[in-house]
């Protein structure tokens, strides 16, 4: 099973979203590209302890993309 697939089976799914500098995103998978840019709704950020809610679509960059986790 390729990485991509993973993501494919975790479509409209709440994902865990890491990336470079310590900030973490939990919210539902819209889409992504094969650059790993990907588009959430409802995501909360994580910085720390903070927690802030992003209503609406949240667009993270592939290239600071650490893990994704569904």
């Amino acid at each position: 099973m390729k990485p991509l697939d993973v993501l494919q089976q975790s479509m409209h799914q709440r994902v865990l979203v890491e990336t470079r500098g310590g900030r973490t995103y939990r919210g539902v998978l819209d889409a992504f590209d094969q650059h790993l840019n990907l588009v959430l709704s409802g995501a909360e950020e994580v910085v720390g302890e903070t927690t802030t809610r992003h209503p609406g679509i949240t667009l993270v960059r592939g290239d600071s993309v650490v893990f994704v986790s569904p």
